[in-house]
C-alpha cells in the first residue's frame, strides 16, 4: 500500500466517523421509539473501555521504554481494538438514546433549567471545561492514531515515533477525560 492510499484511507475513515457522530448527536437519524434494555449500561461500558485503554497505553509506554517491542505492539493492538469497540458502543448509545443528558438536569426532563444550572454551580463549568477539549481532541486524535498504528505495524520506527509524540498524550487525555466525564454526568442519567 502506498502512503497516498493510507492517507486517503485515514482521511476517509476520520471523516466518516466524525460525520456519523455529528449526525447521531444532532439526532438527525431517528432511533427506536423504545431503547433496548441494555442501553443504559453502554455509558458505563464506555467508561470501562476508556479506563482500560488508559491503563494499557501507560503499560505499553513502559514496555517500549524497556525495549520490549513485541509486548508494546500487542498491547497497542489490544488498545486499538478496545478503542474501536468503544467507538461502536458510543455510536450505538447515541443512536438508541433519542435525548441528551445535560449536566445539572436533576429533574430528568432533558433541560438544565436556570435553577438546576445554579445548583450545579462551578461543577457544571468544570464539566464543560473537561468535556469540550475531550470532544475536540477525540476527533482530532483519530487520524494520528490510525497513522501511528500503521507506521508501527510496518516497523517504520522513526515515522511512528514522530506521530506518537503527539498521538500518545492526546489519546491518553481522551481516554482519561472520558472516564472523568462519565463519572461527572452519571448522577444526571435518568434511564
Amino acid at each position: 500500500m502506498t502512503d497516498k492510499f493510507i492517507f486517503r484511507f485515514v482521511a476517509g475513515v476520520t471523516i466518516f466517523v466524525i460525520a456519523v457522530v455529528i449526525i447521531l448527536n444532532r439526532h438527525l437519524i431517528p432511533g427506536p421509539a423504545v431503547a433496548p434494555s441494555f442501553t443504559p449500561y453502554l455509558p458505563m461500558l464506555n467508561a470501562v473501555l476508556n479506563g482500560t485503554c488508559s491503563i494499557l497505553l501507560l503499560v505499553s509506554l513502559y514496555f517500549i521504554k524497556q525495549g520490549n517491542i513485541t509486548v508494546h505492539k500487542r498491547l497497542n493492538i489490544l488498545t486499538f481494538c478496545l478503542s474501536s469497540l468503544f467507538l461502536v458502543s458510543y455510536i450505538l448509545f447515541h443512536y438508541l438514546m433519542q435525548h441528551d443528558t445535560p449536566y445539572g438536569d436533576t429533574s430528568g426532563d432533558g433541560i438544565a433549567s436556570p435553577e438546576e444550572r445554579a445548583a450545579a454551580g462551578g461543577l457544571r463549568t468544570l464539566y464543560l471545561t473537561i468535556l469540550v477539549p475531550h470532544i475536540v481532541l477525540a476527533a482530532g486524535v483519530l487520524p494520528l492514531i490510525l497513522l501511528s498504528f500503521y507506521r508501527g505495524l510496518q516497523m517504520q520506527v522513526e515515522k511512528h515515533k514522530k506521530l506518537v509524540r503527539w498521538a500518545f498524550p492526546i489519546w491518553l487525555f481522551v481516554t482519561v477525560s472520558g472516564v472523568v466525564v462519565y463519572l461527572m454526568i452519571k448522577p444526571y442519567y435518568h434511564f
